[in-house]
């Protein structure tokens, strides 16, 4: 239910609202006077909970803060405490709320899969959902750590990792075979048994297993030399080697922890930095750090206790949680946890032992990291309010868009959005856009830069036309001179928005680098000093745009160069594109094929031969 007042704010206004509340558990929402969500809770008892609000004293300055502001609030009872919780995070994803806490960061995290489809077991790097066969190990840090880990394994284990398509079209082992990175299982150089066995050492490695697999490695070694198989010896001292590799590489390998994720938030000056160690099969799969909006000022236990439930949104928690500070509802994050992870899950703050030095040690990298991330904001400061005071804006920016376009002659023509802000650039938000418009002039510039800020804006003012969300730009910096920046302030104006400043960038007396004259609507272009510390500044944000625009336009190109005919074709996806290039050598040879050659293609049914035949006599 919605329910807005008029007349008393702050403490009398949430006054108000008790009396109409019960006490079962739900979750509220604190609006401002243009009712903007300013938080969003989660209660046992709302009436409980609300009440405290209504209090004229012992707040700390954020809630104090937060309840001046607060001029209406909407409530939303549920059946539980853990179904508030769930729906309490879910709005905050969803609205922002200033003042609750937010972690910005919620990309998935890289896996080892040992896929199990086939008789031969893939090892690969794998996102995502969990919906292929097999075992998972992870997660990783990263990508990177999972590719260096992938090239070790390979050496010790020889698992193969081509997709199943090229293992069953080889009729000779691969160069993988040859640099003894697999058993060669596609041209029968090993047994399924044996191959078997490789796996299943594998499983027992990622599993933090490792010692009897060396054990048995050194005795195959010394059986060999023995025999005097020295090649074979050779070959098992090496992935002797490559498994010691691997396992240097995985850093702390604690004894007493064999599955947890150590969680450790550093607070300074209002930001805060969470760093998350993953421990698996007693090894170290690496760390990454976090910096959660801390919600105007929230304490520890908040912070951590919010950063615990987006965190582990739809990623699979471990068995057992290490925390640097206590959280502020712990019973009830466990239960949540426990619940996603269909297991029981522990959360501990420990205070002696290994399990205290891990945190310590996460909790010093967490203070090291919030301290580098500082020294770099001030410095970002600096350079955008030198920005500010160069293209004389209003205030600093806090959200700038850079755009490019990059094309061969008009073909692949891809026009590309960065952003960039207090913390540098922001590579989620980045954009790209297949330029579309059919009646273009093949390398027009100008109509390429309108179609993407067309499109861009329009939908922009379509998704939020209050301009409530932080994706509005505060400052437009185009790739371009005096008409391109004529033709973006012709399109924001015939789209209503005509308040942001656009700036183009082009590149000044014989196109050097350092040279650059700038042009803004109605005014005379100027130039920076050469060694001025914001002319560098906006050469990176310009060099940066071009990166992406000419990456977004080779990667348009070469998805071009792949294609072929049979994409077009209704029915036809990528497992039956195979099979029809397969079977007739080319795609040209399908095209040309007769209705009974194609029904004889593997997985082509008589209607779907007939849809392909008459697609490609239609066309002629």
């Amino acid at each position: 239910m919605t329910q807005t007042q008029t007349g008393p704010t702050g403490h009398a206004l949430i006054q108000s609202y008790v009396r109409t509340l019960d006490n079962s558990p739900g979750v509220y929402r604190m609006l401002d006077g243009e009712a903007r969500v300013l938080y969003v809770g989660k209660a046992r008892n709302l009436r409980a909970r609300v009440s405290n609000y209504a209090r004229p004293s012992g707040h700390s300055a954020r809630i104090a803060r937060m309840i001046a502001e607060t001029r209406s609030m909407m409530f939303l009872s549920t059946r539980t405490e853990t179904e508030a919780l769930l729906l309490e995070q879910n709005l905050i994803k969803q609205l922002k709320p200033v003042y609750n806490v937010l972690l910005r960061d919620d990309k998935s995290f890289p896996n080892i899969l040992i896929a199990k489809s086939h008789d031969f077991p893939q090892i690969r790097k794998h996102r995502g959902k969990r919906s292929d066969k097999g075992s998972y190990f992870g997660p990783f840090a990263s990508g990177s750590a999972v590719n260096r880990t992938l090239t070790q394994l390979q050496k010790v284990f020889l698992l193969r990792n081509c997709a199943d398509s090229v293992f069953q079209n080889r009729s000779r082992p691969c160069l993988l075979y040859q640099i003894k990175r697999c058993s060669g299982p596609c041209v029968g150089l090993i047994s399924p048994e044996d191959y078997a066995e490789l796996v299943a050492d594998a499983e027992r490695f990622l599993s933090g297993k490792s010692t009897r697999i060396q054990a048995d490695l050194a005795r195959q070694m010394q059986a060999a030399s023995d025999a005097m198989e020295f090649e074979r010896a050779a070959a098992l001292r090496d992935r002797i080697r490559a498994l010691t590799q691997v396992q240097q590489a995985q850093g702390i390998n604690p004894r007493g922890v064999a599955e947890a994720d150590i969680v450790a938030l550093h607070l300074e000056k209002g930001q805060a930095c969470v760093q998350v160690f993953f421990i698996r099969g007693h090894q170290s799969w690496g760390n990454r750090d976090f910096y959660p909006r801390t919600g105007a000022g929230a304490e520890e236990g908040e912070i951590l206790e919010a950063f615990l439930a987006q965190f582990y949104d739809g990623k699979p928690p471990p068995r057992q949680i290490l925390l640097s500070h206590p959280i502020d509802n712990a019973d009830l994050i466990h239960e949540l946890l426990s619940a996603r992870a269909g297991r029981n899950v522990e959360l501990h703050v420990p205070r002696r032992g290994e399990k205290a030095e891990l945190v310590e040690n996460a909790l010093r990298n967490a203070r090291e990291s919030l301290g580098r991330r500082m020294a770099e904001g001030a410095a970002q400061s600096r350079l955008l309010s030198g920005l500010a005071e160069a293209f004389e804006l209003d205030a600093p920016p806090q959200r700038i868009e850079i755009y490019d376009n990059s094309h061969i002659q008009g073909a692949h023509a891809v026009g590309a959005m960065v952003v960039a802000g207090p913390e540098g650039f922001v590579k989620s938000q980045y954009r790209k856009y297949n330029i579309k418009g059919d009646a273009l002039t093949p390398g027009d510039d100008f109509g390429m830069m309108k179609e993407v800020l067309r499109r861009r804006f329009e939908k922009l003012v379509q998704d939020d036309p209050g301009r409530e969300n932080e994706t509005w730009p505060d400052l437009l910096l185009i790739d371009g001179g005096a008409g391109q920046v004529s033709a973006v302030a012709q399109i924001m104006a015939e789209i209503g928005v005509d308040d942001i400043p656009v700036v183009g960038v082009a590149k000044g007396i014989d196109r050097d680098a350092g040279k650059e004259e700038f042009h803004r609507p109605g005014r005379s272009s100027f130039a920076l000093r050469h060694n001025d510390p914001v002319l560098y500044f906006i050469q990176r944000l310009r060099d940066e745009a071009h990166r992406f625009a000419i990456g977004s336009h080779r990667a348009s190109r070469a998805r071009a160069t792949t294609s072929t005919p049979l994409d077009d074709v209704p029915g036809v996806g990528a497992a039956r594109k195979r099979a029809l290039l397969a079977h007739f050598g080319s795609a040209k040879a399908v095209t040309r094929a007769g209705l009974p050659d194609l029904m004889a293609v593997p997985g082509i049914s008589e209607a779907l031969a007939r849809r392909i035949h008459d697609f490609f006599n239609a066309r002629d």
